[in-house]
């Protein structure tokens, strides 16, 4: 079932809502018709979007509607208002999706021309008001939005995952756990995290072990990978800093940034925000056939070290990976 939060259809943000917006950011692609930068769209920041998605939400037992629009025989459309602009939605009871598929201003009493509901009245009198309903573009864009969102919420799964996972690891456990296919529900892979304390004279370090074992279903897919970099990135942000020997990842770090990293953690994983990666600060090298499979693929690139990146940056502003640098000086000139 798609989602029953209601949303705009094309026609509404390209014909309804010319003014009013909070923040005029979306006009420019709107115009342009990239609609798909936007999502997602009951999200969006004009007062009759927001109120409609206020009004009938993800919830049946919220739904809060001024009532239906009685100007409108031919579809059966709920009100909704927020101050003087009035919004149409309208109830696909096959999915139990909602659309705003009209929006104006109430004028004049109700007298005036432009008014909304005697715009409903005309509209529903040359019987074009099915030309309201969404079309076939509007509905890939929920799904696209659907799709998103799905992936939004298995990636905060993840990282709730591995925000308890760190804090056994803390405490001195090996800790083991599973990470899920985000549609399917199958097992994508299970994981082992361990941190050991080195503390010697002029030596006090935390080394963190990261064991992946996949599924042989999902090894070498795309899948396994973003949940391998959701994973480091939620262990250590820069995680092009791992190093990694086949599917065990592994890092040496100052005492007590990880205890730091899982308090950061905590406010993230209570906020429902996913944690940033941050870029490398080095460059590396790589062979010339992985450098033409990344940029077709955009996948990461393995460097001469053994460290796996995805190239974002121009690499000529870091400086050299002294180990790629120590492996160049092993080949012959």
């Amino acid at each position: 079932m798609l989602s029953r939060r209601a949303r705009p259809t094309i026609r509404v943000l390209r014909e309804d809502l010319a003014d009013g917006w909070n923040d005029r950011y979306p006009l420019r692609a709107i115009s342009n018709g990239a609609f798909s930068e936007l999502h997602p769209l009951p999200e969006l920041p004009h007062p009759i979007i927001l109120k409609a998605a206020e009004s009938l939400g993800k919830d049946e037992e919220n739904d809060n509607y001024a009532g239906f629009i009685a100007s409108s025989t031919k579809l059966k459309l709920m009100e909704v208002k927020a101050n003087q602009w009035r919004g149409a939605v309208w109830h696909d009871t096959d999915d139990d999706s909602h659309w705003l598929v009209a929006a104006g201003l109430a004028k004049g009493d109700h007298q005036d021309h432009d008014d909304f509901y005697e715009r409903v009245k005309r509209v529903d009198k040359s019987e074009s008001i099915t030309s309201w309903l969404p079309t076939d573009a509007d509905r890939r864009l929920l799904k696209r939005e659907e799709v998103a969102e799905s992936l939004l919420e298995w990636e905060l799964g993840i990282q709730a995952a591995l925000l308890e996972a760190l804090r056994a690891a803390l405490a001195g456990s090996i800790s083991k756990g599973s990470i899920w296919h985000p549609t399917s529900g199958a097992k994508i892979v299970d994981f082992k995290l361990e941190i050991v304390h080195f503390t010697q004279p002029d030596y006090h370090v935390d080394e963190v072990e990261f064991d992946f074992n996949p599924e042989k279903t999902f090894a070498g897919s795309d899948i396994l990978w973003q949940a391998t970099t959701r994973a480091l990135t939620t262990l250590n942000p820069p995680w092009q800093d791992w190093d990694r020997d086949r599917d065990t990842y592994m890092n040496i770090l100052e005492p007590g940034l990880m205890t730091r990293r899982a308090a950061e953690l905590e406010t993230l994983v209570s906020m429902r925000e996913l944690a940033e990666s941050k870029p490398g600060e080095i460059s590396h090298y790589t062979h010339r056939k992985h450098i033409a499979d990344s940029v077709i693929d955009g996948k990461a690139m393995r460097a001469l070290c053994g460290v796996f990146f995805v190239p974002l940056q121009d690499p000529e502003q870091f400086p050299v990976c002294p180990n790629c640098d120590d492996v160049i000086d092993r080949y012959p000139s």
